[in-house]
């Protein structure tokens, strides 16, 4: 009987064991994974900021341009904002299914890195 408590008793600790060592792998894996996205994402965000800013002072001095050739500053920054309207509107309906496609899979690629 007490072999039985002893084999019991053993097993026991040896499935304690085993579920801290998953759970431990588990958490290991979760902090692999989220620190190579924000190790990915934070980059990005930089690059993305200063892409962004360029765009805004080169838009900038496109419309303040553009309204000096028109005559009135405020034409220009009309034909500036028509300019993304209409792009905004092709992408949205030409390429939206294709963007949503390619940032999905790249989604699922650093998830599964």
């Amino acid at each position: 009987m007490e072999d039985n408590a002893k084999m019991i008793e053993s097993l026991y600790e040896r499935a304690m064991d085993y579920g801290k060592t998953s759970f431990d792998l588990v958490k290991y894996k979760t902090l692999d994974k989220s620190s190579d996205v924000v190790s990915s994402v934070i980059p990005h965000s930089v690059t993305f900021l200063l892409i962004a800013s360029f765009m805004i002072f080169l838009n900038l001095g496109i419309a303040f341009w553009l309204g000096e050739i028109l005559g009135t500053a405020f034409y220009g920054f009309f034909v500036v904002a028509a300019f993304y309207g209409i792009l905004g509107i092709f992408v949205h309906i030409v390429m939206h299914k294709w963007l949503k496609k390619r940032i999905y899979n790249y989604i699922i690629k650093m998830a599964l890195k």
